[in-house]
């Protein structure tokens, strides 16, 4: 596996319980791509990505990601398999009895941050990073959805990732707000880290064409290959 590979499966085979959803899933991907992954619902996307994070458990082929071998990885490691993740879902996740900086305070905690200081400066950094640097006072149902999403970006960012992965991250938005929320996904691959978002969003893909993954009769069929 080349050093700069964060996401590399070979011959995976994907359930949903006991349904094969995909097989011989083979791909890499580097630090710094932007990738997206394709497919209708149902298609095996969300699947892919719970894999990858270690949702589900890999039991056939092999894989790797940020360092971590999936096949052999235990449960209790998989928290340290996250912190190496930035997830970004579809409905936000946030947590509606507190602000913004208290989302992100809860996470940079549930990480294992303690200094005071460091946890402060850390929160307005990520802020500054979504244009939020004004809003960490707010709580969550005074913001639009396209700031909540940006709320999640910047709590994914939060432990400097080296791979985000966003599962349907515009699926809720208005078309206006989708594209900012791009850009900013752009704009943070290419900062060096690797961004892999599941879509159906065709509107997307073509204002930011790039490397597509499509799953599709379960396979994964690559652009790259």
């Amino acid at each position: 596996m080349a050093l700069d590979t964060i996401i590399s499966l070979r011959n995976v085979s994907i359930f949903q319980k006991h349904n094969l959803v995909l097989t011989n899933v083979s791909l890499d991907i580097d630090k710094g791509e932007f990738v997206y992954l394709l497919g209708k619902t149902g298609s095996g996307k969300s699947s892919l990505l719970k894999t990858l994070y270690g949702e589900l458990d890999l039991v056939e082929g092999t894989g790797h990601v940020a360092g971590f071998d999936l096949s052999t990885i235990k449960r209790k490691e998989i928290p340290f398999l996250r912190r190496k993740l930035g997830i970004v879902f579809q409905d936000f996740q946030l947590l509606s009895d507190r602000s913004v900086n208290d989302n992100l305070m809860f996470v940079l905690k549930a990480t294992g941050w303690n200094d005071k200081q460091g946890m402060q400066k850390r929160i307005q950094e990520v802020l500054d990073k979504v244009n939020l640097n004004t809003k960490g006072f707010k709580m969550p149902h005074e913001l639009s959805g396209g700031e909540q999403q940006r709320v999640a970006i910047a709590r994914a960012l939060l432990n400097d990732p080296e791979l985000i992965l966003a599962d349907e991250p515009t699926g809720n938005l208005d078309p206006e707000t989708s594209e900012g929320i791009m850009n900013l996904l752009v704009e943070i691959s290419k900062n060096g880290r690797a961004v892999l978002i599941a879509t159906h969003d065709i509107m997307m893909f073509q204002k930011f064409p790039s490397r597509t993954i499509k799953c599709e009769n379960g396979k994964v069929i690559d652009s790259k290959a």
